[in-house]
């Protein structure tokens, strides 16, 4: 009999079938062939969590990306970077070495984190310089699904990304195996150096009406990517993911892009939501979710019986990226494939509800910031202010406060907080505990943060193209005196 992803034969059940490249708590040994699809490998529970220095060289790298060769950044070589894991409480130490002919950072994107290595230039710290050495090392406070990447201009946009996965020491979920997914969008060495699509951009107060979706109100992008990728692969060579019928997976779902938001859908099955940002949820079960720039989901399926299409659509864009679920063999589905689940049950931020534990105290008072766009078409505010001259939000220590977000401009924003989580406000009530939160046009969108970790906290739109732009604000703490640099990461060669 063939085995497709719509197959129900059962097969036999003998354990794991580890067949490994990259998975939660794996890393990349070697440069995969362009034509071999790479599986991915279930980490064993018993061995997830543990701690250790990983090294991040940022180097440049040729890659095959499908039928692309091109040349890019990226860290040890390797798209996406290595896998990074802790246990909650535990210190992460990621030494970074510059390989790279310009100056550069990690930020840990999610993590709340010690300000002098929240990696951002200019707030945190200098970038390291070509060449040059910065230790970071901090303590992860929260479990959950995180990523890291560079901080510096458009070099996002590159391969500078990689996972981050805190693992919970009491852990109450149950399940077998667990996979994790990076999504991206790639333009480097195809269109040209994000720099240089930046600079079009920049010269133009046009936007693409082709690129247009109803769920996220209108247009949805800055640029048509030639490319959508999962963990480093094409839609013609997919990633794999391999386990037996009948287990029961976790699967961490990290937006990495720079410009696109995914509809996710896993075929043939349903999807138990556990997780946003990191933070646990009550358990929701939907088909399909739509994750933006810099969001991350974790779900929970029982897997059938066959080869299974992992669809991520670029929502608004008529492409997609696209991976494999295995459980059998048999035949593989075309990467062009729709899955029902894709026209079925959407998750919205109203169905997520936190943990009694992760309710944030009432605010003390209300700050609006107005998301907007200037008249030249490719300038992007915070209450009218662009980020040579950011607009700050001034706390004071320990108190919580609701901000209003009102996107006055004609497309979304997926906006994102260093440093902090916040919980959002959903009818009839509080919703989750997030650090990223997209944002309609014409649409306000309530947060509740709280005080606790003082600093110069970056406040941006995690649309790389619009944070370049202009819309990047400040959350800090006490009167301003002034943005105080710490950590050159010079002085190591």
């Amino acid at each position: 009999m063939t085995h497709t992803w719509w197959s129900r034969r059962r097969v036999s059940r003998r354990g794991l079938i580890v067949t490994g490249a990259f998975a939660a708590g794996a890393r990349l040994l070697g440069k995969p062939s362009a034509t071999d699809p790479v599986p991915a490998s279930p980490v064993p529970l018993s061995s997830a969590g543990q701690s250790h220095a990983v090294p991040l060289r940022a180097l440049p790298t040729t890659l095959t990306l499908g039928e692309h060769t091109v040349s890019t950044w990226t860290y040890n070589g390797m798209l996406p970077g290595p896998m990074i894991s802790a246990t909650a409480g535990g210190v992460v130490r990621a030494p970074l070495v510059n390989g790279l002919p310009d100056p550069t950072t990690v930020h840990w994107h999610g993590i709340q984190i010690a300000h002098r290595m929240d990696g951002a230039p200019g707030y945190s710290q200098q970038a390291t310089p070509a060449g040059g050495r910065f230790d970071y090392a901090f303590r992860v406070p929260d479990p959950g699904t995180y990523f890291y990447h560079s901080h510096v201009g458009t070099q996002a946009d590159r391969g500078l990304y990689g996972p981050l996965v805190v693992h919970d020491p009491r852990e109450p979920l149950s399940y077998d195996v667990e996979f994790t997914v990076l999504l991206d969008d790639w333009l480097d060495g195809i269109l040209g150096t994000p720099d240089e699509v930046l600079t079009k951009l920049n010269a133009s107060n046009d936007h693409d009406d082709t690129l247009r979706s109803t769920l996220l109100g209108g247009v949805t992008a800055e640029v048509r990517h030639p490319l959508y990728l999962v963990n480093g692969r094409a839609p013609e060579t997919p990633a794999t993911f391999t386990a037996q019928p009948g287990r029961r997976a976790r699967f961490r779902v990290i937006n990495a892009a720079a410009d696109t938001a995914f509809r996710v859908a896993l075929g043939g099955h349903r999807l138990t939501v556990t997780h946003a940002d990191g933070f646990a949820v009550k358990p929701v079960t939907v088909d399909t979710f739509l994750i933006g720039m810099g969001e991350r989901y974790d779900f929970l399926v029982r897997l059938d019986d066959g080869v299974f299409p992992l669809v991520a659509l670029a929502e608004g864009k008529g492409a997609r990226a696209f991976a494999l679920v295995r459980t059998a063999s048999g035949t593989a589905p075309a990467s062009d494939v729709q899955p029902s689940q894709l026209d079925g049950q959407l998750l919205a931020y109203r169905d997520l509800r936190p943990r009694r534990a992760d309710n944030l105290p009432s605010p003390s008072r209300t700050v609006l910031v107005e998301l907007g766009m200037r008249e030249s078409g490719n300038e992007w505010t915070l209450n009218d202010r662009l980020a040579g001259d950011p607009y700050r939000l001034q706390v004071d220590r320990g108190e919580t406060v609701r901000v209003v977000l009102d996107n006055l401009s004609p497309m979304w924003h997926p906006m994102h907080l260093h440093g902090h989580t916040f919980q959002v406000h959903v009818p009839g009530g509080r919703g989750p505990r997030k650090d990223t939160v997209n944002v309609k046009p014409r649409e306000r969108v309530e947060f509740d943060v709280q005080a606790v970790n003082p600093g110069e906290w970056m406040f941006h739109c995690h649309n790389l193209y619009h944070q370049e732009q202009g819309m990047m604000g400040v959350l800090g703490y006490g009167p301003q005196a002034g943005v105080t640099v710490t950590g050159t990461g010079m002085g190591h060669h």
